[in-house]
């Protein structure tokens, strides 16, 4: 069978003080387990027959209804086998006026051995009279909307003083009546009212944030009927006043922790008002329990990070009360809290200066209060600019190494790290790892300095590179091959350290070479290099010889030129006059005055006049003699410039006045003699002339 009944619902309670009379009796509602103490009689000593001779002792009458018919027993046991129970049942459907005979009686003595009592299955009596020594009648067949009466009596003498509570629990086929266990009566479930209790035996308890607690109790009736229709529902100060309906509590009243108070749900049958099973109750009981709740004031701390005047603040880590299943809101006036208006909705990361955030906690009961929420900053991270010098990288000068860690920018404990940029720093992106041995040319990075707190503040960090100090006088010298100079870098040095070891400003008697000298200022040294080269020497080009002078042409060197035909004695002009035929010096040196070249010169012997006349006396122009040398050309010239005859060696370089064997007319000829002497730069020779050639006829 279907059993809906609520969580401390009670049919009937252990101590009930006011009785019930045949007309008054308590209406048992489905196959409810009963536990009960009867003391006293009602108010009327009725007239009971069958095995019932002695009258009433302690008793209670019950009224029930068959729902479903078939076999009905139950077990009434007391809880101290000393104690003697009678019972009697009447009906069907008979009237307390006139109940007749009982159906079924017992009024058995068994005192001792448990004491038990009422309707099994195997017992065939249906009345037991005292001391019989039968506690136990044979069920009863029962059909559906049979209405009877059960009498319970705790019998007692002089002889049997024993009172006690009992137990009775029904049993057999059928089911009795009540609109509890109908689901076409009781859609739904009753809810009971309140919050389970500490200890759960006890009542639920009612939160009441007001004090005095004065409550209304009708605001709990439609959560508990839970949309049960033609259910009424009332609320009384004790337990019976519950069982019975009597005295309910009309109006809102001031109630108390320690009271406990009881709701009775019964049903109104909308089509039979003489239904029995209205008189059906579910009752149950509850306490009231003071709820008000008063917040905590906190003070919240957040980082004022790099002293931007605001910090960020997760509200809900300010404990200003304990109960997690509470709700909280958020406002930044007092006023804005009475007038629920202006919510902080941005409570996990809401972003303030120092200031003030009011909170409204409400219970999970309902109650609410109010806490003040204290913004203040930690103490702000101090850090000051900060600069950094490094001597250049000699491979790339415009770079230095840094270590970053060495940079004095706060003199607090802190964690240091290191960023490019300042955007960097504040977003934590890319942090310089290699913060010892960081390579950068001038700039600046940021150091993000992160106190105990996990507060920051950014630093400015510039980076200078100390360029390179050269000396200024320290220059590439051209020496002559031969000489030695000296190499001075000039004052103004901690230190030298020059290629040959040497540690002075200056270095003598070195020749054409490449030198080096680390130059020390403060910490770093610059290495400067400086060659000494050998001069060019100058190299003569050519010389054109034109009867007893000549012109010497050069190249290379740096000149201005000097020349000289005894090394001794120098001239500026390169033309030389008056010379003697045969060999000739000529001396040249440039500018550096280096030991001067030379090279021999042959002033050939000047023919002005033949006459190929065949007496051995002038007869030729006789150039044979500078046969040896190389590239040796020998061109005869008309007076129009016409070449009209060119020696060679076949001729041995001769000419005498003919032209393939024939003679020349009488008249002037020009000449022209040219060679590249055997030195080592194979010096051009010109040497041009002129002859009157006389032929006779």
């Amino acid at each position: 069978m279907k059993k809906t009944l609520l969580l401390f619902f009670l049919l009937i309670s252990r101590t009930f003080f006011a009785q019930e009379d045949c007309v008054t009796a308590l209406t048992v509602c489905g196959n409810s387990n009963i536990t009960y103490s009867p003391t006293g009689i009602g108010a009327i000593d009725e007239n009971l027959g069958g095995c019932m001779t002695s009258g009433e002792h302690n008793s209670i009458w019950y009224k029930f209804t068959i729902a479903t018919g078939g076999t009905l027993t139950f077990d009434l046991v007391p809880t101290d086998p000393e104690a003697d129970y009678d019972w009697a049942i009447y009906g069907p459907n008979v009237s307390c006026g006139s109940l007749g005979s009982p159906i079924r009686c017992n009024a058995a003595t068994v005192l001792g051995v448990g004491a038990s009592t009422g309707l099994n299955m195997t017992s065939t009596i249906l009345s037991a009279a005292g001391g019989s020594l039968t506690p136990y009648c044979k069920y009863m067949d029962v059909l559906p909307g049979q209405t009877y009466y059960l009498y319970i009596d705790n019998w007692v003498d002089i002889f049997n003083p024993t009172t006690a509570p009992f137990s009775l629990t029904w049993g057999g086929t059928a089911t009795l009546a009540s609109p509890f266990t109908d689901p076409t009566i009781q859609t739904h479930p009753f809810n009971a009212p309140g919050v389970p209790a500490a200890n759960p035996a006890d009542p639920r308890e009612i939160i009441v944030c007001e004090n005095p607690m004065v409550f209304d109790f009708s605001t709990l009736s439609s959560g508990i009927l839970n949309g049960n229709a033609n259910f009424q529902i009332s609320y009384h100060t004790s337990q019976n006043e519950a069982l019975s309906g009597a005295n309910p509590i009309l109006t809102p009243i001031t109630v108390n922790t320690t009271s406990i108070y009881y709701f009775s749900v019964h049903y109104q049958d909308p089509t039979n008002p003489t239904n029995p099973i209205n008189s059906c109750r579910q009752i149950g009981a509850f306490k009231f329990k003071y709820g008000n709740i008063s917040g905590t004031n906190v003070t919240l701390y957040s980082c004022n990070n790099n002293n931007a005047g605001v910090g960020t603040f997760d509200l809900t880590s300010a404990a200003v009360f304990a109960d997690p299943l509470a709700t909280k809101k958020y406002y930044n006036t007092l006023g804005d809290l009475n007038a629920g208006i202006n919510e902080i909705t941005n409570y996990t990361a809401f972003v303030s200066a120092e200031g003030t955030v009011y909170v409204k906690i409400t219970s999970q009961y309902g109650c609410s209060a109010i806490a003040i929420i204290t913004l203040k900053f930690h103490p702000v991270v101090v850090v000051t600019e900060a600069t950094l010098r490094s001597c250049f990288i000699e491979s790339n000068p415009s770079t230095g190494l840094f270590n970053l860690s060495t940079a004095a920018v706060t003199s607090q404990t802190a964690i240091k790290k290191y960023y490019p940029s300042l955007l960097d720093a504040t977003n934590g992106t890319n942090e310089i790892l290699g913060f010892t041995d960081y390579i950068a040319p001038n700039g600046v990075i940021f150091i993000k300095v992160i106190n105990g707190n996990g507060c920051y503040a950014i630093a400015k960090v510039n980076l200078i590179v100390i360029p390179p100090v050269y000396s200024s006088i320290l220059e590439d010298k051209i020496i002559c091959m031969e000489d030695r100079t000296t190499l001075d870098a000039g004052p103004g040095f901690t230190s030298y350290q020059w290629s040959t070891g040497a540690t002075t400003q200056s270095i003598n008697n070195v020749g054409v070479g490449t030198y080096w000298v680390k130059l020390k200022t403060g910490q770093c040294i610059t290495t400067q290099t400086v060659k000494v080269y050998a001069s060019e020497q100058p190299v003569i080009s050519d010389i054109d010889i034109t009867n007893n002078s000549f012109t010497v042409n050069v190249a290379g060197g740096t000149g201005p030129y000097k020349y000289s035909i005894d090394g001794i004695n120098w001239q500026d002009s390169n033309v030389f006059t008056n010379i003697p035929r045969g060999d000739c010096q000529v001396f040249i040196k440039d500018i550096y005055d280096c030991d001067p070249i030379h090279i021999t010169i042959v002033v050939p012997n000047l023919v002005n006049v033949i006459t190929p006349n065949g007496d051995g006396i002038n007869d030729v122009i006789d150039y044979s003699a500078l046969g040896s040398k190389q590239n040796l050309i020998f061109n005869i010239f008309d007076r129009y410039g016409t070449k009209i005859f060119q020696a060679d060696k076949f001729s041995n370089y001769k000419w005498d006045g003919t032209i393939t064997g024939k003679k020349v007319p009488t008249g002037t000829y020009w000449y022209s003699v040219s060679w590249n002497e055997n030195d080592k730069k194979n010096t051009l020779f010109k040497y041009s002339g002129w002859v009157m050639v006389k032929n006779r006829e």
